[in-house]
């Protein structure tokens, strides 16, 4: 049951995952997992979860910035794409390194509870008490469980994206033409395409946020988005001083899937397609032109506030009241442990944190 459970977990977090970590080369930036939080810095990565027992384990790594192995990688709408992917990368590893400790735990827990009550049995019978521990079975359980994990929910990642953000949008408006011709027009179509794909994805992140599990992982990112900002403001990491700032950020991934929302509406007018598979081919051909366009005015929101572009991330904020929460103090305390590894590895690599 508790593997079920997990599994589910990390299931709908895959999902989430866009909207939970910061797609973006910063000083800093971060992504809420299971029960933990994972931060980089600009050449290292770091994460620390919470065990039920109270014990944040962490793990942190160095890093590489892709725009740094490659000029071409940082080129405008090129280094949204590439920098993206990397984070999604990184992202779907801290998942994994999550969900492998609460699996770990579960499964210690369980083998420890066999062991103990077998333990009478085995001595009155003379037998020895088996030569792997508890632990090790259950870090190759965790492992096993994580390689199988990994390739079904990448299937099921892809396969959930294209059909909810893409198909069902597509077979709406296609639906409503047959209904009233006047909405095949191009504008029209591409209007109620696009309304139909941000109610879907509005319900999704509102309907997931009502299990517990995942309202925790919102939490989590309240935390990452508090650290954030009180390291920005070169405050001290403590949990008093991270506590008094806000979970909104305005480089969230949240704003960026937004923005990539109201974007990709007007790039879909200026496609020529009418037949359905056409249009939903070119949706998908298109979608990293559209992610890299929308990098480029996050980007550019994040420098200009008062501009015409931060106004398109408004939204994104505005929904950050729902994919995040007020952390607790031991919520934070993950995320500032996080981040004071990742600095130390930072700073053991020779990297420079500099606030501008």
């Amino acid at each position: 049951m508790h593997s079920v459970r997990n599994f589910v977990r990390f299931l709908v977090a895959v999902q989430l995952l866009p909207a939970l970590e910061s797609g973006e080369e910063t000083l800093v930036g971060g992504q809420a997992v299971l029960e933990g939080v994972m931060m980089r810095s600009p050449h290292a990565w770091a994460i620390a979860c919470r065990k039920p027992s109270g014990e944040v384990v962490t793990m942190r790594e160095p890093l590489e910035r892709p725009s740094e192995k490659h000029t071409w990688m940082g080129w405008p709408v090129v280094r949204g794409v590439m920098t993206l992917g990397y984070a999604m990368s990184l992202g779907y590893r801290a998942l994994r390194f999550s969900a492998n400790v609460a699996i770990e735990d579960v499964m210690q827990k369980e083998d420890e509870d066999v062991v103990t009550a077998a333990k009478p049995t085995l001595s009155e019978a003379g037998g020895a008490v088996p030569l792997k521990s508890t632990k090790t079975q259950a870090r190759e359980k965790a492992a096993a469980i994580s390689g199988w994990l990994a390739g079904v929910n990448v299937v099921i990642s892809l396969a959930f994206f294209i059909f909810m953000y893409k198909y069902l949008p597509l077979v709406a408006a296609t639906e409503l033409k047959k209904v009233d011709p006047a909405l095949g027009g191009q504008i029209m179509f591409n209007l109620i395409d696009g309304a139909v794909r941000l109610i879907l994805f509005l319900l999704f992140i509102w309907g997931v946020s009502l299990f517990a599990d995942i309202r925790r992982v919102y939490e989590y990112h309240g935390a990452e988005h508090k650290t954030v900002f009180a390291f920005e403001n070169g405050d001290p990491l403590s949990t008093a001083a991270v506590q008094k700032y806000s979970t909104f950020h305005p480089r969230c991934g949240t704003s960026f899937l937004m923005t990539v929302m109201l974007i990709s509406i007007g790039f879909y007018m200026l496609v020529p397609f009418t037949s359905f598979w056409a249009r939903f081919a070119a949706r998908i051909a298109l979608l990293p032109v559209i992610a890299g366009v929308s990098y480029e005015i996050i980007r550019f929101a994040a420098k200009h506030r008062g501009s015409l572009f931060a106004l398109m991330t408004t939204p994104g904020l505005w929904l950050q009241r729902i994919t995040t929460k007020p952390p607790s103090d031991e919520q934070a305390q993950c995320a500032i442990v996080a981040l004071d590894h990742a600095m130390a590895l930072e700073k053991e690599r020779g990297g420079e944190l500099v606030i501008a």
